[in-house]
């Protein structure tokens, strides 16, 4: 055998993995070939999106102590290659999976690097017959964790049998358990909303639990479908060992894959009637209300005695456990001898507020940026809207009153005040308009929500939108809803909002109430219009947008930004790590940490970038004490859009403001620096449609450039003139072109029709159709004889096939001369 002859994967099959098994390795749940570790980030440009190849992560071979235990990362190479020549990919593979131990090998031997530094050696040669046991592997990881026999017991029990988690879930809740079966008590771990925080947490538990480290668990979260489906979904293993806390609970409806409609109910611990709690379960969910609101729900948990609990999860724990006087931070003061895992995407940091303070560093972060960059999360495009009055402020004249006859304060109105202080009707229906254009141009169905400044701001957009929108909305109501906290009727649309299979709601009009919480997998849009000035409080509020749905067609979703909020992109801590906000008390030590900058108000009502602030007109009247808390204004003043603008996510995760013109000429020339190369590549594609579909997975989509072009050209043509310059012409002026020159004279009668017709169709459908194997099924081919017929009469496949290449170069013969 000449090993050097050898590719990748058969030295992975003859010398990789036999030397693995001999070592002790389990080939069924120890070893895994082209493990997954990044999916391929989804990149997107104009109304197309792929998934960049060039970022997919597998490894050659993940080695695990145990289902979902990780220990070691081998990359292989061909034999051409050294022995140690994917050292680089290993480590990066070993840091995502944050594993200690990390091999490389090219069928002749092993480079063995041990982080653990077990024999004081960090890398050494190992011959096949060399390759370590598992465990003793896993015995130098215990003694590198530092871990007692009962540590090392729990923190390397079972996971649930279940689907399998990705890496960062594998890091969060391995990272989590060795935690708590190391002792600490309070623990944060910070997951990007749609990265799976709920299924995270049940791995956790369901290991403490068996393992018997924790015996009693109490699960928190904030709203009570999230309660309801967590027990039917992730939940669903604990099911007997598992009740609500609460007397009331309304049936979860399932579907089966037949299609039939049940409803599954959930167990309950409180009595109807006596309110009275059943102890006999060991695992509990509840609502944070369910427990903080009246007397007689805090008397639902104070029925417990304070150490009933020895673990406590709190989902969305930005929303209250973090501010000492939460009314639901009672719950974990009462029960302060039960260790605690905090769960959020955001933890809020303020001088008033913190998470960190209160549950430690994180012991693990998978932020909005990774989750993105790994192709488990959605993109966004950003779509900045500027209007005059919110961008150059308005000012009433001398003795203005509103509609209902109030005296307008004099002064100069800016973003800032808008639907605050000052309700400009004419407003609301230019943001109506814009949403209902750009729905119109994407997908009137997409599911949308619009956050406004408050309750009434959010009543008055669902009427202009449903204004906008007449031609639906008379006969189906329900397409644009009002979800807010005091709008009984809209909450109860809320689940049918987030359901995919639910065609209605389309549009929710919200403030406060679905800005966390909201499982809305198929939000495509997410328009701001309200004033943020919360780091905590946007991250949310885009969370809504960035799950991904790639079999319901959900791969990216755009924010259509009215108040400027996007300006929080540009700050330094947007996907940084979590900053916390500390001062000192009198006897506590002075180590102040860097300021964080994320709750800072952001200047919603500022001037656009390289203009000029506006500058005071004269004295400002004082504010009536009797005046109304905001001056509506009907139509006469005019609002009109000032600016619009569409940014893009770049390779480094930064908005860019960018046109697919440009993204297309600056990957195409990176490919092909000059017009030379690009026609030499042309000309030498056996089929044109193989190279455009390579050209597709590098980004350039050509569907989307001929919409920003405005042109219907042949992708040949539509290149050359975003990426050169090049003067363009049209398919059928090619067609025309070559049937003027008569270049098939010497074929037959039937094949010179089949030419003929070859061309006419290049010039209905392009050259994509023209290379089909299957264009002979297509009139009018199917007049002139059968396939074997047609392709007969050039005198067999292969005389058809150099025709086909004698047309394709007659065609692109030339570029556009000028």
């Amino acid at each position: 055998m000449d090993k050097k002859a050898l590719s990748e994967s058969d030295i992975c099959d003859k010398f990789i993995r036999p030397a693995v098994v001999q070592a002790g390795w389990n080939g069924m749940d120890q070893i895994f070939r082209e493990y997954p570790l990044r999916a391929g980030r989804v990149v997107v440009r104009g109304k197309q999106s792929y998934r960049d190849q060039g970022s997919v992560l597998k490894a050659d071979f993940a080695l695990f102590y145990k289902a979902n235990i990780p220990l070691a990362v081998v990359e292989a190479k061909d034999n051409q290659h050294a022995v140690g020549a994917g050292m680089a990919q290993a480590l990066n593979y070993a840091e995502l999976l944050n594993v200690p131990f990390s091999f490389t090998s090219n069928g002749d031997g092993f480079v063995f690097r041990d982080a653990t530094l077990a024999t004081g050696v960090l890398e050494q040669n190992l011959t096949l017959d060399e390759f370590p046991s598992p465990q003793e592997l896993w015995s130098r990881y215990c003694a590198w964790k530092g871990w007692s026999a009962e540590e090392g017991r729990v923190a390397g029990f079972d996971y649930a049998p279940h689907k399998s988690p990705r890496y960062y879930q594998l890091n969060a809740v391995n990272r989590a358990v060795e935690a708590i079966a190391a002792g600490q008590d309070r623990v944060l771990l910070v997951m990007a909303t749609g990265t799976g925080k709920t299924y995270t947490a049940f791995q956790i538990i369901w290991r403490l639990w068996k393992s018997g480290a924790k015996k009693r668990i109490l699960f928190l979260a904030d709203r009570n479908i999230l309660i309801d489906q967590t027990m039917v979904n992730d939940f669903r293993p604990f099911k007997g060992a598992m009740a609500k806390l609460s007397p009331n609970a309304k049936g979860i409806e399932r579907v089966d894959a037949q299609g039939q409609v049940s409803i599954e109910d959930v167990d309950l611990a409180v009595n109807k009637t006596t309110k009275l709690v059943d102890k006999s379960y060991e695992i509990y969910l509840s609502l944070y209300q369910a427990v903080t609101g009246t007397e007689e729900q805090r008397n639902i948990y104070k029925q417990f005695s304070p150490d009933f609990f020895d673990l406590i999860v709190v989902d969305e724990c930005h929303r209250g456990s973090a501010s000492e006087d939460s009314a639901w931070r009672d719950i974990l003061t009462y029960f302060k001898g039960a260790a605690q895992i905090g769960l959020t995407a955001t933890p809020k940091e303020t001088k008033d507020v913190s998470n960190i303070d209160y549950f430690g560093d994180p012991v693990y972060t998978y932020s909005l940026k990774q989750g993105i960059e790994d192709g488990y999360l959605a993109p966004y495009k950003v779509i900045r809207v500027d209007l005059d009055k919110d961008t150059f402020g308005w000012r009433p004249t001398a003795g203005m009153t509103d509609k209902h006859g109030h005296t307008i304060e004099d002064r100069i109105y800016t973003g800032a005040d808008m639907n605050r202080k000052l309700v400009l009707e004419q407003r609301d229906e230019v943001v109506a308009a814009k949403i209902t254009e750009y729905l119109k141009a994407t997908d009137r169905y997409a599911k949308t929500i619009v956050f406004c400044e408050d309750i009434d701001h959010a009543a008055r957009m669902r009427q202009a939108l449903a204004n906008a929108n007449a031609d639906i909305c008379a006969t189906q109501p329900k397409y644009v809803v009002q979800i807010t906290g005091d709008n009984q009727e809209g909450k109860l649309e809320l689940d049918n909002f987030i359901d995919p299979e639910k065609s209605y709601p389309v549009i929710a009009t919200t403030s406060k109430l679905m800005s966390t919480g909201v499982d809305a997998q198929t939000c495509k849009l997410i328009v701001l219009d309200q004033g943020i000035k919360s780091m905590t409080l946007f991250k949310q509020i885009i969370g809504r947008g960035t799950r991904l749905r790639e079999d319901l067609g959900k791969t990216w979703f755009t924010i259509l930004d009215f108040k400027r909020a996007t300006e929080l992109f540009a700050d330094k801590d947007f996907d940084g790590e979590p900053v916390q906000v500390y001062e000192p008390g009198a006897d506590a030590p002075v180590a102040p940490p860097e300021p964080a900058s994320g709750d800072a108000p952001t200047g919603a009502g500022a001037p656009l970038a390289g203009m000029d602030a506006l500058t005071p007109l004269g004295p400002f009247a004082s504010t009536p004490s009797d005046g109304p808390k905001k001056y509506v204004l009907g139509s006469n003043v005019t609002v009109v859009v000032a600016r619009e603008r569409v940014q893009y996510l770049d390779a480094n995760g930064k908005l860019i403001t960018e046109s697919l013109r440009d993204y297309t000429r600056i990957n195409l020339r990176k490919r092909y620096e000059s017009l030379d190369q690009f026609l030499q590549a042309w000309d030498q594609a056996d089929r044109k449609a193989a190279l455009l579909q390579e050209l597709e997975g590098q980004g350039v989509l050509l569907e989307a450039l001929a919409d920003e072009v405005g042109k219907d050209l042949d992708p040949f043509d539509l290149l050359l003139h975003v990426a050169y310059d090049q003067p363009s012409l049209t398919r059928r002026e090619r067609a025309r072109r070559v049937q003027k020159r008569n270049v098939f004279t010497q074929y037959g009668p039937v094949a010179r029709k089949v030419m003929d017709a070859l061309l006419d169709k290049y010039a209905d459908e392009g050259i994509t159709t023209v290379e089909s194997n299957d264009v002979f099924k297509l009139q009018p081919f199917t007049e002139l004889g059968t396939p074997t017929e047609l392709v007969r009469s050039f005198g067999g496949r292969p005389q058809y096939l150099s025709a086909l290449q004698t047309l394709a170069r007659e065609l692109y013969a030339t570029p556009p001369s000028t």
